[in-house]
């Protein structure tokens, strides 16, 4: 028998909220409000909005972590999650011995397999030599790229990335997001990325933009057609 986990591997994700609401414990007022959309195509998609508009506890809703006060939450995806400050999610010494640590176990892998992999996910993230590398020796660019390949290494397809960039100087920014741009275009296994920011000038490597307002998403729309200026002040 297919696993449910292992048949969503190299499946294209499918996120669904149907008139989803919901609020803290102890809360009147809804976090979510209302609030529908989907995503059900590969690619990088982003979100904007103020702070308190609801978008981590979004992303808390996709990932499981909460649970919706009604309404309906779909999520067929293998999900993993990148978080603004990549030092809150590394645990080992070590490249190789954090991808190790984040490699799937039940696939059981031999030496010669799990080496190739860790090989080829930090191909990818553009960190080719740095499996012996000391975690304390990278930049935070580094780390991030590295929290990335260990979504990439453990079969993750739906990657949630709550501001990635915030803690990072342009130079990196930039490295990150054009390996997540290419990462979302591989045609053979492309990955799926809901990227939470509040950088407008991000918003052009986007697939597709929405805002967060007052609990609700709006309408996905293309970067070009997105209106940035009913969005700000962002704080």
């Amino acid at each position: 028998m297919i696993k449910i986990e292992d048949s969503l591997r190299n499946k294209i994700p499918n996120i669904t909220f149907r008139d989803v609401n919901f609020s803290w414990p102890g809360k009147i007022k809804y976090v979510i409000n209302n609030c529908s959309f989907s995503i059900n195509k590969s690619g990088l998609w982003m979100i904007v909005g103020q702070n308190g508009s609801g978008k981590s506890t979004l992303l808390k809703l996709i990932n499981g972590l909460v649970k919706p006060s009604n309404g309906v939450v779909n999520c067929f995806a293998n999900v993993g999650m990148v978080f603004q400050n990549p030092d809150h999610q590394i645990l080992m010494p070590n490249c190789r011995s954090e991808l190790i640590l984040n490699i799937n176990q039940k696939l059981k892998l031999s030496r010669k397999e799990a080496n190739s992999k860790i090989y080829t996910v930090l191909n990818k993230v553009g960190l080719d030599g740095f499996d012996k590398r000391p975690i304390h020796t990278l930049s935070g660019g580094q780390k991030q790229r590295l929290t990335i390949a260990c979504a990439l290494i453990s079969d993750k397809n739906f990657i949630l990335m709550d501001e990635p960039t915030a803690l990072l100087d342009s130079s990196s920014q930039l490295k990150v997001l054009e390996i997540i741009k290419d990462l979302t275009n591989n045609k053979k296994n492309p990955l799926t990325v809901l990227w939470i920011t509040h950088r407008f000038e991000e918003l052009g490597f986007a697939s597709a933009v929405a805002e967060m307002k007052d609990g609700n998403l709006s309408d996905w729309q293309k970067p070009s057609n997105f209106n940035k200026n009913n969005v700000y002040p962002l704080s």
